[in-house]
């Protein structure tokens, strides 16, 4: 076999092109990346069920807490008056008939422990006559791994009381328990259970360091349909996800009434799905830079999510200028001076200095539609090119160095998706910096990345290409159900190591690409594959990690095309500073042995990073490296063994 390297046809590769996709979906974030360990931690939660167009959403406070221990000894009260703060006016009376007794919080499947490290607890007490004491602990069987009593103070106001306390032990699935020494009455909320290593004070470790491994290019957040809402009152509002953490309300999040049937009920087990906003915007822009990563907010242009709903404010509705503000000041809140409103705001949370935004993504995944009114039961326009253009033309009158990032909707190669890119084609011959890129979507099979890898050879050179959200979805791997890690098996990413040769060979438009979703939490999760999964304990990589991680740490500065004489193999070739790396995959079920020929001197085999498995294996927590990257010694200056069904970086050195 032979794998042909043309020099003379080499395009330029944007640097960081392979970024990270949040989303706040499978639990990523409430249970997840926020190294908050409690559930409900402010007694602000909501059953939302329901089907396409109509959800209900009901209070559901007492979630995730109960009685400690069982019986009637304790007994628990949602109450509203004299809240602690009113953006989030639910907490709870808790009144105990013995020493002892108290509640309990569910903690998703329970509190996971480090024995040694330490843990930030908090939480918020009002006394008008309890003088004693009262104590967070966490039970393994009855017996405590940790534990901190505090003294209370009996004057009818609001404290918080804090420590940081170390586990004597191990804890799986432990009990976090808050208790009264004496028989008395309290009034408690907003109780925190954090480990002090999370990354920034905020960001569980494990998960953000294998986010920082990958060496992202840029962070997407906060979504996808999170920012866009299945209605405008449930989309994501960045204003009230800054400030005191206390202080920032409650929403309920979209992924609760995913998959909502009649064979349900309409009503899925992650019903109680929430956002308490422990993560907000600043945090976002704090993790952007942790990861050395660039952001790139997304913000609504009005229409909620296409898929759950038909609603969208018109675009001569008054209302629609609330939308276009709240992009404007976002700007400011990033990039603006102390001087300005919400550039003292970002200031005074602890950031002078602005961050460095350079993109930012106006809408999801619209496009243009006719939606039947609810209001008068006929079709009508969204109207989604010209509020585009609004929102555009306002942002870069302000702002016109930034980036904008675009969509042609969520479908590939549809009616729509044409005519997205006809007009958007059309607005940058007007202007060409109508948009920086344009984000494409796909979730598909194997076969079909496999017979599209030379898409973007036939793409315009006009409008670039931002591929948002893509994987492969495996048939019968159990792809887009709740919780299938098998469907992150080594058939689908070795379909997207293949894929991904051909947007590298075509980096002068495919200037950004980030894998979708980023995380799965075991047995919360919405949607598979993902590219991480994890516990309450642990998290592993998948293959599909670890193929966007060898893109993304083996790439160059240009890219060149690589063609290979073989069928079911694929190619491609980035140089930089007398580095060459050629990525090759060999999807046949031969070992092929190839050699690597060009028309100028690229050196000498230095290197081969190879991935290789049966087709249906995947990485899980007891295996966490079954299909993992690993180094080859080259026995050969420029041929090197393919194995079947294997995926291989060769780096030459001159």
């Amino acid at each position: 076999m032979k794998i042909t390297i043309d020099e003379k046809r080499k395009v330029p590769v944007k640097a960081g092109g392979v970024g990270l996709f949040f989303e706040d979906l499978n639990y990523d974030l409430d249970g997840g990346l926020y190294a908050e360990m409690l559930e409900n931690r402010n007694f602000e939660a909501k059953d939302v069920h329901g089907e396409w167009d109509r959800y209900i959403v009901d209070f559901d406070g007492g979630y995730a807490w109960e009685p400690y221990p069982t019986g009637e000894q304790a007994v628990l009260k949602l109450k509203t008056d004299r809240a602690l703060f009113p953006e989030n006016p639910h907490y709870m009376r808790l009144t105990a008939s013995a020493g002892g007794a108290g509640m309990k919080n569910k903690a998703y499947d329970g509190v996971y422990l480090f024995k040694g490290q330490e843990y930030r607890v908090s939480f918020w007490l009002r006394s008008y006559d309890y003088k004693d004491k009262v104590t967070v602990a966490v039970y393994q069987d009855g017996k405590p791994a940790l534990k901190r009593s505090f003294k209370v103070r009996a004057d009818g106001a609001w404290r918080r009381y804090a420590a940081v306390v170390k586990a004597k032990d191990d804890v799986e699935g432990g009990d976090f328990v808050f208790e009264l020494q004496t028989a008395g009455m309290v009034h408690v909320d907003c109780f925190s259970m954090m480990p002090t290593n999370a990354v920034l004070g905020v960001f569980r470790r494990d998960l953000a360091e294998l986010m920082k491994d990958l060496k992202p290019g840029f962070l997407r957040f906060p979504g996808g349909c999170v920012v866009e809402g299945n209605s405008l009152a449930n989309r994501y509002l960045w204003k009230e996800s800054v400030g005191q953490t206390e202080r920032r309300p409650q929403n309920w999040n979209r992924w609760a009434v995913h998959a909502t049937c009649p064979e349900n009920n309409f009503r899925t087990p992650f019903s109680h799905y929430g956002q308490t906003l422990g993560v907000g915007y600043y945090e976002y822009f704090r993790l952007a830079e942790y990861l050395g990563a660039k952001p790139l907010p997304v913000v609504s242009v009005g229409i909620a999510c296409q898929y759950m709903s038909t609603e969208f404010v018109p675009l001569d509705d008054p209302e629609l200028e609330v939308y276009i503000q709240e992009a404007l000041d976002l700007l400011e809140f990033a990039l603006g001076g102390p001087e300005t409103m919400w550039g003292k705001l970002r200031a005074d949370l602890g950031h002078p200095a602005p961050f460095a935004l350079e993109y930012l993504g106006v809408g999801n995944e619209q496009w243009e539609a006719s939606p039947v009114s609810k209001k008068t039961g006929k079709p009508e326009s969204n109207e989604f090119y010209k509020r585009f253009e609004l929102f555009e033309r306002r942002i870069h009158e302000k702002y016109p160095a930034l980036k904008i990032v675009g969509t042609v909707g969520p479908t590939f190669e549809t009616d729509s998706y044409f005519d997205a890119w006809k007009w958007t084609r059309e607005k940058l011959a007007e202007n060409p910096d109508f948009v920086y890129c344009s984000d494409e979507h796909f979730y598909v099979s194997p076969q079909w990345l496999y017979d599209h890898v030379d898409v973007y050879d036939k793409y315009p050179r006009e409008g670039k290409v931002y591929a948002g959200e893509y994987a492969a979805h495996v048939p019968g791997s159990g792809c887009a159900l709740f919780n299938a890690p098998q469907a992150n098996c080594w058939e689908g990413a070795l379909a997207e190591a293949a894929f991904m040769t051909g947007m590298e060979r075509n980096s002068d438009v495919v200037v950004m690409k980030s894998y979708a979703p980023l995380f799965g939490r075991l047995g919360y999760t919405q949607w598979s594959p993902d590219l991480i999964w994890f516990n309450g304990k642990a998290a592993y990589a998948t293959a599909n990690y670890h193929v966007q991680k060898l893109y993304s740490l083996y790439t160059g500065d240009f890219a060149m095309p690589a063609t290979t004489d073989m069928p079911h193999t694929y190619a491609s070739a980035t140089e930089r500073d007398g580095f060459t790396y050629v990525k090759v995959v060999n999807a046949s079920d031969e070992t092929l042995e190839a050699e690597v020929d060009a028309a100028y001197d690229f050196g000498a085999l230095n290197r081969i990073i190879r991935m290789e498995g049966e087709l249906g294996d995947y990485n899980t927590l007891e295996e966490p490296a079954k299909i993992a990257p690993v180094d080859v010694a080259p026995t050969a200056a420029r041929t090197a063994v393919l194995p079947p069904h294997s995926f291989s970086v060769l780096v030459f050195r001159k």
